[in-house]
C-alpha cells in the first residue's frame, strides 16, 4: 500500500487536490480502483499534513432488478471510523428496461454522476473522489482521438461550477497493476460488477488494444502518457512542481 500512497500524495501535491477543512465524498462501486482510493484517502490524512474528512457513497444502480451487498465496504469503513452511505437508485432498470439501450454506458455514466453529484451535495461534501488511474488516463486520450477524433482526456482536477463541486482523481500516477496489488496485499474487499455489459466495452477493447501494442512495443503507455503531460491538454500540463526528467518515474 505503501506505493500506492506515495503516488497519491504525489498526485495531491502536483495538483493541489485537497486543502484543510475539505469533505471529500469517494465514489466507491466496490471495484478494486474505487476501494483503493478509499483506503488510500483515509491512510493519507493521518501524515499528508492536511486536515480533510472523508466520505464513501456508493450508488446501487439495481442492476437486474437486485439491490447488491456492500457490507465488507461497510465494514471497511467501519474499522477506519469513516462515514459511508449506499444510495440504492432504479438507475440500471431506467437504461437496460425502460429505455433498452443498445449502448447503455453513456447513459449510465450521466445518470450515475448525476446522482453522486446530489447525493455529495447532500451530505455536504465540496469534492468527490474519482478512482481514475494512469491506465485509465491512457485508455481515455486514445479512445478520444480513435473514436471521437479529438485530443483530450479527463482533468486530474475540475470545477463543476452548476453543481460548485470540485472532481479529483487522486489515483492517477498509479499504474493499475500497483492498484490491484495494493488491494490484494491489504486484504481489501471488491465487490464484483454485475453490470450485464461489464467486460464488453469499448474501454476493454482499448485496453486490449494498448496490452497488445505494450506486447510488441515497451513502453508504448508510458510515451502516450508523456505525450499527453507535455501536450498541457486538460490541466495534465506540467505544474512547476515537475518536471518531464522527475516525471520519468510515473510509469
Amino acid at each position: 500500500m505503501q506505493r500506492l500512497l506515495g503516488y497519491m500524495r504525489k498526485a495531491i501535491q502536483e495538483f493541489d487536490m485537497i486543502q484543510d477543512g475539505d469533505r471529500i465524498a469517494v465514489g466507491v462501486s466496490g471495484g478494486k480502483d474505487s476501494v483503493a482510493l478509499l483506503q488510500g484517502l483515509l491512510q493519507l490524512k493521518r501524515f499528508i499534513g492536511i486536515d480533510y474528512q472523508v466520505v464513501g457513497i456508493t450508488l446501487d444502480p439495481g442492476f437486474g432488478g437486485k439491490f447488491g451487498d456492500y457490507s465488507p465496504i461497510e465494514e471497511l469503513c467501519r474499522r477506519m471510523d469513516a462515514e459511508y452511505l449506499v444510495k440504492r437508485t432504479q438507475i440500471g432498470e431506467i437504461v437496460f428496461d425502460v429505455r433498452q439501450e443498445t449502448s447503455p454506458c453513456s447513459l449510465c455514466a450521466r445518470m450515475r454522476r448525476g446522482a453522486l453529484h446530489d447525493t455529495a451535495k447532500e451530505l455536504g461534501c465540496n469534492k468527490i473522489a474519482l478512482g481514475h488511474h494512469y491506465n485509465d488516463a491512457v485508455e481515455t486520450f486514445v479512445m478520444n482521438l480513435f473514436n471521437e477524433g479529438r485530443l483530450g482526456c479527463f482533468s486530474p482536477v475540475s470545477y463543476l461550477s452548476r453543481k460548485d463541486l470540485t472532481m479529483i482523481r487522486p489515483l492517477v500516477f498509479a499504474p493499475e497493476k500497483d492498484v490491484a496489488s495494493a488491494v490484494r496485499k491489504a486484504g481489501l474487499p471488491v465487490i464484483k460488477s454485475v453490470c450485464p455489459v461489464d467486460g464488453a466495452t469499448n474501454r476493454e477493447k482499448t485496453k486490449e488494444f494498448l496490452r497488445e501494442r505494450e506486447r510488441e512495443d515497451p513502453g508504448f503507455t508510458y510515451r502516450l502518457f508523456g505525450a499527453l503531460r507535455r501536450s498541457g491538454l486538460d490541466g495534465w500540463g506540467f505544474t512547476g512542481r515537475s518536471s518531464p526528467r522527475r516525471d520519468k518515474g510515473e510509469r
